[in-house]
Parts: C-alpha cells; sequence; structure tokens
C-alpha cells in the first residue's frame, strides 16, 4: 500500500489503501489546508514530475526539491567524521540522490526540527540505514511510525563531537536547533528563522497564519543559545543564512521582538 504525501505541507503518512480523510499537521493552527482543499499525492508520482537540486548554500551541500514542493525547505549535508549529518529533510527522494550523496561522503544520521520539516523521513531513514533524530516533545506529530526514529530527551543532545542539538520550544514544544562547532555556525530551520532582512531572525508560533509566541518564551530561547558560540545562522530556505554576526543578530532580533511586544517602538 503507498504512504501518501500532504501536498501542502510535505509530509508523509502511514501506508493506507485510500488518501487519509485528513492531515491533523496542516488542520493545526500552525499550518493550514490548502485554499483548494487537502490534496495527496506519493513518492512514486513525485519522482515523476519533480527533482532532487544540490547546490551550494554558504558552504555548505543544501538539498531542494524543484519545482518547488510544500512549503518548500531544503536540507543540508553537514559535514561529520563518520559521514554527513542531514539537517532537515525533503519530500523528495529522487532515484539518483542516493548515490550523489554517497558520493560526497554518505549520511549518518538526519536530524530535524520541528513537524513540519518531517516530510519523508523514514523514506531517508531506509535508503540510507540511518537513524532519524526527533525530540520527544513531538512525537504524538509523526504520521508515519518506523522504529529508525530516535526521540531525544531534555534540552541538548551531543549528536557527534562538535554537533548539538539544542531544545529551544517555541513553534514547537520539541523545537530544536542544531549547533556546529567546527562551522561555527546554526542550524535553524525556522524555530529561529532567517527572514527577508538577513541581519536579523525571529521568532513565531505559526508563521503562515502570523500567531506571534509570547515575549517570555522569545527571552528563554534566546537565552538557551547564549552559551554556544556561532557566526553564521542557517534557516530552512535557500539563501536564508545570516552570513556574519549571528549571535549578535539573535541578541538583536529578540530583543526589537519584545520591544514590539510591548509597546515600545523601532530600536
Amino acid at each position: 500500500m503507498p504512504c501518501f504525501v500532504c501536498e501542502t505541507c510535505g509530509v508523509q503518512h502511514a501506508e493506507s489503501a485510500a488518501p487519509p480523510e485528513r492531515c491533523a499537521i496542516c488542520e493545526d493552527e500552525r499550518q493550514y489546508v490548502g485554499w483548494g482543499g487537502q490534496r495527496w499525492t506519493t513518492l512514486e508520482e513525485l519522482r515523476r514530475t519533480h527533482r532532487n537540486e544540490l547546490r551550494d548554500d554558504h558552504g555548505l551541500v543544501g538539498i531542494g526539491v524543484t519545482p518547488e514542493f510544500g512549503i518548500g525547505q531544503r536540507a543540508l549535508l553537514v559535514p561529520e567524521r563518520g559521514g554527513n549529518v542531514l539537517w532537515g529533510c525533503t519530500a523528495l527522494l529522487d532515484s539518483d540522490l542516493p548515490g550523489r550523496i554517497r558520493a560526497l561522503g554518505g549520511l549518518s544520521a538526519v536530524a530535524i526540527d520541528h513537524p513540519h520539516f518531517y516530510s519523508t523521513m523514514v523514506e531517508w531513514a531506509e535508503a540510507f540505514s540511518c537513524p532519524v533524530f526527533l525530540h520527544a516533545a513531538d512525537r504524538s506529530w509523526v504520521m508515519r511510525p518506523d522504529e529508525r526514529l530516535v526521540f531525544w530527551e531534555g534540552e541538548t543532545y551531543a549528536l557527534a563531537p562538535g554537533l548539538t542539538l539544542v531544545r529551544l520550544g517555541g513553534h514547537f514544544d520539541g523545537g530544536s536547533v542544531l549547533h556546529w562547532a567546527d562551522g561555527q555556525a546554526l542550524l535553524t530551520g525556522d524555530i529561529v528563522t532567517v527572514v527577508q532582512d538577513r541581519r536579523f531572525v525571529s521568532f513565531m508560533y505559526s508563521y503562515p497564519n502570523l500567531i506571534p509566541l509570547p515575549a517570555r518564551q522569545v527571552r528563554r530561547m534566546a537565552a538557551a543559545l547564549e552559551p554556544y558560540s556561532f557566526d553564521r545562522i542557517y534557516g530552512g530556505w535557500f539563501g536564508r543564512v545570516v552570513e556574519r554576526g549571528g549571535k549578535e543578530a539573535v541578541r538583536r532580533s529578540a530583543e526589537r521582538y519584545v520591544r514590539r511586544l510591548s509597546g515600545g517602538g523601532a530600536l
């Protein structure tokens, strides 16, 4: 039986003879059901109409889907001694991609920041015989359970030497970022999203529906990042990168956000 993929969020569901009646992720107030109604596809259908794109994104290999599908995010290959770590995930895993990634050193693990990017994570785990790391607080949002999914708990998790998962919450209870010490970088998906003015980042409960986070949560998220040194911030889409001064960008952005919530003017 096929495992249907939601066309709006790109998340794959457990196998079923017919498309599911609903996508719980899209019906949540942080996401949305497409204006044309709930629609489904499969990985096999996607492979006929889309392809994976690999390109350099500020020093890391980014993996995207063209034409754009779902939320449109790209994943990143982070170099690690035992094999690359995939940060994030894309709904498409085309027939050529495993070989292209193996030529770059393969994958030792996948780590994902929040449920909107879960996509076809089980397909990736199967293709590369590797685990997928998710925060346990978001377990209920897994639409396709699998034994390869590893649910970590607490506030930090050492994925590999110099690679640390940090739970920030905010957008989702288990929302996490990846600190890459050797690269002096923070990979954030959209838990801490890089905005169009790439001198800044932002923090939201829902991005498409413009629901803000309370000031106390933004302060807590910024405080949780204080122990870590980083200069560059990689958001969840091609080009969404703070190239330098990332640590100060988080501080400055959190201060601006909190000030606006409290009725203050621009900094």
